[in-house]
């Protein structure tokens, strides 16, 4: 797949980014996950992004876009996303049928490039989906991709974006559904010296920690939250959330995390799973 190009539109070069994850959609709009209505929590998210009326350059979609696997579900993220009006780009998660999307997303307007260039920075959507199972893992073919990009914009700072976190979150149920081969992938990027930050979905919450010199981000879901540091499956009541970065043209990133106002997608915490 041939790479994008993009020319951001802040006068110092900075690219701006908003990072959304886990819609968890059903091909029944009614449907709901754990109590929460997912199309309608992910319509609700689109809104308060809308209203705030902030200026970025693209969309980066963390993966978990579907909870069925449904050509419908993806069918209805491609009409609600295309209301903000800006490119949006996509990996699967473990949720997903990744290669269902790669065949349709491009005819329902959703970009299935998986490097995104700018004059001062690149990224690179990976893929750690392990079909129909929580956990991930990074392919070696992937990691090499990474490298590949780089090699071919050898001057521009990296962020490479994957569903998985590369790293344990001190929680003990969701650690056991990280990346598996975390320690590759952690070692192999370590090696690419533009890599400056790794961008991720899955644990649904927010995480931003920094390991020699890469920052690793994650976003809270659209839909439900899981509570941070439980060691066992636990939701947390927090509102779904989004995320805006700035990306520097000298390699610093900026970011914040929203959520929606008077949160009225409360989940059903008497559970053990999903």
């Amino acid at each position: 797949m041939a790479p994008r190009y993009l020319t951001p539109s802040a006068n110092d070069g900075s690219v701006k980014v908003l990072q959304l994850t886990d819609c968890h959609l059903f091909a029944d709009k009614n449907k709901d996950l754990l109590g929460v209505n997912t199309y309608k929590s992910f319509e609700a998210v689109l809104n308060a992004i809308k209203a705030q009326n902030f200026d970025y350059d693209f969309i980066a979609f963390t993966g978990d876009i579907s909870q069925d696997y449904s050509v419908t579900s993806y069918e209805h993220f491609a009409k609600l996303i295309s209301f903000l009006g800006k490119p949006v780009f996509f990996l699967p998660g473990n949720h997903d049928d990744g290669p269902l999307m790669y065949r349709i997303f491009e005819d329902l307007g959703v970009n299935i490039a998986k490097n995104v260039i700018t004059p001062s920075w690149q990224f690179v959507f990976l893929n750690s989906e392990v079909y129909a199972v929580p956990h991930g893992w990074i392919e070696r073919k992937q990691l090499d991709y990474a490298a590949f990009c780089q090699k071919r914009n050898p001057e521009q700072h990296m962020a490479l974006l994957v569903h998985h976190m590369p790293m344990l979150v001190q929680s003990a149920w969701l650690d056991t559904q990280t990346m598996h081969n975390l320690d590759e992938f952690n070692t192999y990027i370590r090696r690419l010296h533009r890599v400056k930050a790794v961008i991720t979905g899955h644990i649904h919450q927010e995480f931003d920690e920094t390991v020699r010199d890469i920052r690793y981000i994650a976003t809270p879901s659209t839909s439900i939250q899981f509570m941070p540091k439980s060691n066992d499956f636990a939701l947390d009541n927090l509102a779904p959330g989004w995320r805006y970065l700035t990306f520097r043209p000298d390699g610093s990133i900026q970011t914040t995390v929203y959520r929606l106002e008077n949160n009225i997608f409360i989940p059903n915490d008497n559970v053990d799973g999903y």
